[in-house]
Protein backbone atom coordinates (compact mmCIF):
# COMPACT_ATOMS: atom_id res chain seq x y z
CA UNK A 1 0.00 0.00 0.00
CA UNK A 2 1.38 3.53 -1.18
CA UNK A 3 1.92 6.41 1.68
CA UNK A 4 -0.93 8.22 -0.17
CA UNK A 5 -2.88 5.67 -0.05
CA UNK A 6 -2.47 4.68 3.60
CA UNK A 7 -3.36 8.72 4.83
CA UNK A 8 -6.05 8.53 2.73
CA UNK A 9 -7.81 5.36 4.44
CA UNK A 10 -6.73 6.58 7.82
CA UNK A 11 -7.18 10.20 7.87
CA UNK A 12 -10.68 9.90 9.32
CA UNK A 13 -9.51 8.34 12.10
CA UNK A 14 -6.94 10.94 12.38
CA UNK A 15 -6.72 12.31 16.16
CA UNK A 16 -7.88 15.36 15.15
CA UNK A 17 -10.91 14.03 13.58
CA UNK A 18 -12.08 12.18 16.15
CA UNK A 19 -11.18 15.04 18.46
CA UNK A 20 -13.73 17.20 17.02
CA UNK A 21 -16.52 14.44 16.62
CA UNK A 22 -16.55 13.61 20.15
CA UNK A 23 -16.68 17.00 21.16
CA UNK A 24 -19.85 17.63 19.20
CA UNK A 25 -23.22 17.84 21.02
CA UNK A 26 -26.26 16.30 19.62
CA UNK A 27 -28.32 19.50 20.63
CA UNK A 28 -30.37 18.14 22.93
CA UNK A 29 -31.95 19.87 26.08
CA UNK A 30 -29.33 19.84 29.37
CA UNK A 31 -29.69 17.73 31.85
CA UNK A 32 -31.35 19.46 34.77
CA UNK A 33 -32.59 17.70 37.81
CA UNK A 34 -36.40 18.34 37.04
CA UNK A 35 -36.26 17.37 33.78
CA UNK A 36 -34.59 13.83 34.80
CA UNK A 37 -37.03 13.45 37.48
CA UNK A 38 -39.92 13.79 35.08
CA UNK A 39 -38.93 11.71 32.64
CA UNK A 40 -38.16 8.95 35.07
CA UNK A 41 -41.27 9.40 37.14
CA UNK A 42 -43.45 9.33 33.13
CA UNK A 43 -41.69 6.38 32.19
CA UNK A 44 -42.85 4.49 35.29
CA UNK A 45 -45.79 5.76 34.69
CA UNK A 46 -46.24 4.46 31.42
CA UNK A 47 -44.88 0.66 32.16
CA UNK A 48 -47.26 0.22 35.35
CA UNK A 49 -50.13 1.53 32.96
CA UNK A 50 -49.13 -1.07 29.99
CA UNK A 51 -48.74 -3.39 32.80
CA UNK A 52 -52.46 -2.83 34.18
CA UNK A 53 -53.82 -2.76 30.52
CA UNK A 54 -52.20 -6.46 29.82
CA UNK A 55 -53.36 -7.88 33.12
CA UNK A 56 -56.97 -6.67 32.66
CA UNK A 57 -57.24 -8.00 28.81
CA UNK A 58 -56.01 -11.60 30.10
CA UNK A 59 -52.95 -10.88 27.31
CA UNK A 60 -50.39 -12.44 30.06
Amino acid sequence: MTHALATRLTAPFSRAALSRTSLSRTGGPDDDGFQDLLEHALGWTLLVLVAVLVTRLGLM
